[in-house]
């Protein structure tokens, strides 16, 4: 199991490694994170992790901040001096809540926990994937995770898909993010091409989440996307020509 640990504390960090692997000599303690700044800028650089310990006062503030900046998709174990936010944190991907100091029982019962919840969520993945994708057509819906959860995202729902970082992320019509596990040329395959478009290398937008189209120069032309993609979208005038048929069929 590959984690993550985000602590401010040295000490605590330090015992929380030790109790880890004893608990566990197979766990993979990937990076130790002091900061909001720092996690999110982790997080967007690497694949996330299986599980993250987190404490919630860190050194530039609360970490419940670091969901408001980037999709966290994996569960959570709060490691906390703190009683008063227990609420909280299991509206952040939370599976279990453990107060300072650690105690090793405390530890083994929430990894436990943890184990059980994959064993399920595990058993009926098979299921789930069984009616992804039809046979002989183009997929109807993806299967994403979200904390612990699998929930399936149909592809009419899908407003965008952009590539960030060496992440795959799906933006859905009510601005909801996930991270896919694939890349944008495979995605291009798998969805209808009358329905998605590939308008640059970063970004495969659905028809229907075009709001404006306008000229950018030079015979290029700049998408507005809703929700708001956060940046510009530019169509470069190579790629102009196809993207106005496909607006047109």
């Amino acid at each position: 199991m590959k984690v993550i640990i985000i602590e401010d504390e040295k000490p605590s960090a330090e015992k929380l490694q030790k109790a880890l692997l004893k608990t566990d000599a197979a766990i993979q303690v990937q990076a130790v994170l002091s900061s909001v700044a720092g996690s999110v800028e982790w997080l967007k650089q690497n694949q996330q992790p299986d599980l993250i310990f987190m404490d919630i006062e860190l050194t530039d503030g609360p970490s419940f901040n670091i969901f408001s900046k980037i999709t966290i998709t994996c569960p959570v174990i709060f490691v906390t001096a703190y009683d008063e936010y227990w609420q909280e944190a299991f509206e952040h991907n939370s599976i279990d809540y453990l107060l300072k100091p650690l105690k090793q029982e405390k530890l083994q019962a929430a990894l436990h926990k943890y184990n059980l919840l994959k064993q399920h969520f595990a058993a009926n993945l098979q299921q789930l994937l069984a009616w992804q994708q039809p046979a002989g057509g183009y997929k109807k819906r993806y299967l994403v995770k979200r904390g612990p959860e699998y929930i399936a995202v149909k592809t009419g729902d899908i407003a965008y898909c952009y590539a960030t970082h060496k992440v795959i992320c799906m933006v859905d019509a009510q601005n909801q993010k996930y991270i896919l596990d694939t890349s944008l040329a495979d995605l291009e395959k798998d969805l209808d091409p009358s329905v998605f478009f590939r308008i640059n290398r970063q970004y495969l937008v659905n028809i229907n989440a075009v709001k404006k189209i306008k000229a950018f120069g030079k015979g290029k032309l700049q998408v507005e996307v809703v929700p708001a993609a956060g940046e510009e979208l530019v169509i470069s005038s190579e790629n102009v020509n196809a993207f106005k048929e496909w607006m047109d069929n």
